[in-house]
């Protein structure tokens, strides 16, 4: 599968998971301070970016992901890479480290889940992902990010600077409408396995991140740090969902704390 790859400094691997609707350039605030000490690897990931973005949404599998990704790690001779990742990217790292575990070293989950594990309420997610996935075939992309961007997941994001959510909009707007409905189908949460049980066989050093505006990721991200081994959960006040664009400063300093860089540039 054809992933478009943004690769930047030297040093050990870095690996860079961005969520649904973003891009490698998610990781643009974070990257001066990481490629510093570290040889950064941040793909668009399927359907997102200058990536393939197949109709079938077996292609987008967690799993199959996960093995996709570790073939470019592969193929980069990255390995064994410290992982970054956001919302669904945090997911896709959580299986990158179950299913490939000698190639990961150190997590840093940001907004994690361990997808749902009660089967109605998956199902119901499955649903409403449907749902969306349809409104942005029906509807096209710009409508449809005018509503995701309204989401209350998203509301702590109003407090932004007004050019960083116009760089925000304009990333989201940046897709094959394809690409995200079939991310939608084949990767949501409604969609993926759960991993809960699955979560005791991670044993690398793990960071979790979560903020106090957003209450279902923060009680999703603490059923991750129960579930894996030595996991360690910050909590980051005032912010909400995305932490890396709503608190960049602690968020940065958290991360640089875990991936042992000290000469950190602001």
């Amino acid at each position: 599968m054809g992933l478009n790859v943004l690769t930047v400094g030297e040093g050990r691997p870095l690996l860079l998971l961005h969520g649904f609707t973003g891009s490698a350039r998610s990781w643009s605030r974070q990257m001066a301070s990481w490629s510093a000490g570290h040889r950064i690897v941040a793909p668009d990931l399927l359907g997102h970016g200058g990536s393939d973005a197949p109709a079938d949404p077996a292609a987008y599998v967690p799993e199959r992901q996960a093995d996709d990704l570790a073939e470019l790690l592969g193929l980069l001779d990255a390995s064994p890479v410290a992982v970054v990742g956001y919302s669904m990217g945090a997911r896709l790292a959580l299986v990158l480290a179950l299913s490939h575990p000698d190639m990961v070293e150190r997590l840093v989950l940001e907004s994690p889940s361990a997808g749902i594990a009660d089967a109605l309420a998956r199902a119901q997610r499955r649903e409403a992902d449907e749902c969306l996935a349809g409104d942005i075939e029906r509807d096209g992309l710009e409508a449809f990010v005018d509503g995701w961007q309204a989401l209350p997941l998203f509301a702590s994001q109003a407090a932004l600077p007004t050019a960083t959510r116009a760089e925000l909009r304009a990333e989201r707007l940046g897709h094959d409408p394809r690409g995200l409905a079939a991310s939608l189908r084949g990767a949501g949460q409604g969609a993926m396995e759960p991993l809960h049980e699955r979560l005791p066989a991670i044993h690398v050093p793990t960071l979790i991140l979560a903020g106090t505006l957003d209450p279902t990721g923060l009680e999703r991200a603490r059923t991750v740090g129960d579930g894996i081994p030595d996991a360690r959960l910050e909590v980051i006040s005032g912010a909400g969902h995305c932490l890396h664009l709503e608190a960049p400063d602690e968020f940065l300093r958290l991360t640089n704390d875990h991936l042992h860089i000290s000469h950190a540039t602001h």
